[in-house]
C-alpha cells in the first residue's frame, strides 16, 4: 500500500494546491482538513482498485491454462508430438534485472510452463526459473497462494496479499504479464486454444483488458515502472469481442500489436 499512500498523497497535494494552500497562513483547521481530504482520496482510490481486482478474480481463467481435467483444453496424441515453439526459454529469467521486470517474467514463465506441460514438454526448467524468480523477489504474499507456480493467475486472495505487503503495483505487473502472454498463445492456434471457449469466456477475456489497462493507466500517472506496461498494453484494447467468432476474428487482426506487447515486457 506504500506506493498507493503516495499516489493519494499527490493527488491530495494538487488538491490543496488548487485551491490556494499557503504554508504560512496554514493553521490547524487547515492540516486537519488536509489530512481528512487525504484519507478520503486514499480509500476512494483504494476502493477503485479493490473493485478491479474483485472484478478479475470473478473472470474464468482461458481453458488452455486450465488443467485439462478441469475443462482445459485437451490435445490428442498426434498434437502433442508437434511441440510449440514459440514459449519463452527459461533462461530468459537470467536477464531479469529489476524487481518489475522479475514480476513480469515470474508470471510470463508460469503460463508458459502450463502450456509446456499440456504439450508434455519438459517443465523442469521453467521451475527452475519460477524459483529462482521467486527468491528473487521474496515476496511473503506468495506464501497465500497453493502453489506459487500458479501466481499468473492474479486471484483476488493473492491481490489482498500483496495489498497488504504493499505490492499492490505489482500485482498489476502479474496481470499485465499474464495477459499478454495468454493472448500471444492464443493467437498462435486459435481453433484449439479457443475450442473450449464460450460466448462467456471470450468476453470474459476481453473484459479483462479493459479492468487491466485501467488499472496500470492509472498507476503510470504516479509510478514509473508502470509506464511502459501501459504503453505495452494500450493497443490491445481494440480486442472487445462478446464470441467466439469476433474473439478470433480480432486476435488475428491484433496479433501485430500482441507480439509488440511481448515484446515489450521482456525486453
Amino acid at each position: 500500500m506504500k506506493k498507493l499512500y503516495y499516489v493519494a498523497v499527490a493527488f491530495a497535494a494538487m488538491t490543496f494546491a488548487a485551491c490556494g494552500g499557503n504554508k504560512t497562513t496554514q493553521n490547524t483547521e487547515e492540516v486537519v482538513e488536509k489530512s481528512f481530504e487525504q484519507d478520503q482520496i486514499e480509500q476512494s482510490i483504494k476502493m477503485h482498485f479493490d473493485s478491479l481486482a474483485a472484478s478479475i478474480g470473478q473472470l474464468k481463467q482461458p481453458g488452455f491454462v486450465q488443467e485439462a481435467d478441469k475443462n482445459g483444453v485437451q490435445l490428442t496424441k498426434e498434437e502433442k508430438q508437434v511441440k510449440p515453439d514459440y514459449l519463452l526459454d527459461p533462461a530468459i529469467a537470467e536477464n531479469a534485472q529489476t524487481l518489475s521486470e522479475k514480476y513480469r517474467l515470474l508470471s510470463m514463465l508460469g503460463v508458459d510452463k502450463r502450456i509446456a506441460a499440456l504439450y508434455e514438454m519438459p517443465t523442469d526448467e521453467y521451475s527452475k526459473a519460477t524459483t529462482k524468480l521467486l527468491a528473487d523477489i521474496n515476496d511473503p504474499s506468495f506464501k497465500e497462494v497453493e502453489d506459487a507456480g500458479s501466481v499468473f493467475e492474479a486471484t483476488e486472495i493473492l491481490y489482498n496479499a500483496m495489498n497488504q505487503n504493499g505490492r499492490i503495483n505489482y500485482y498489476w505487473q502479474l496481470v499485465a504479464s499474464s495477459l499478454v502472454e495468454e493472448l500471444f498463445i492464443a493467437t498462435q492456434n486459435t481453433d484449439k486454444f479457443l475450442s473450449v471457449f464460450d460466448d462467456e469466456a471470450a468476453s470474459n477475456i476481453t473484459f479483462r483488458i479493459v479492468l487491466v489497462v485501467d488499472a496500470v493507466k492509472r498507476l503510470a500517472d504516479y509510478d514509473a515502472d508502470m509506464v511502459p506496461v501501459a504503453e505495452a498494453i494500450d493497443p490491445l484494447t481494440v480486442l472487445n469481442a462478446i464470441s467466439v467468432d469476433e474473439l478470433k476474428g480480432q486476435l488475428a487482426e491484433a496479433k501485430e500489436q500482441i507480439i509488440a506487447a511481448r515484446k515489450a515486457l521482456t525486453e
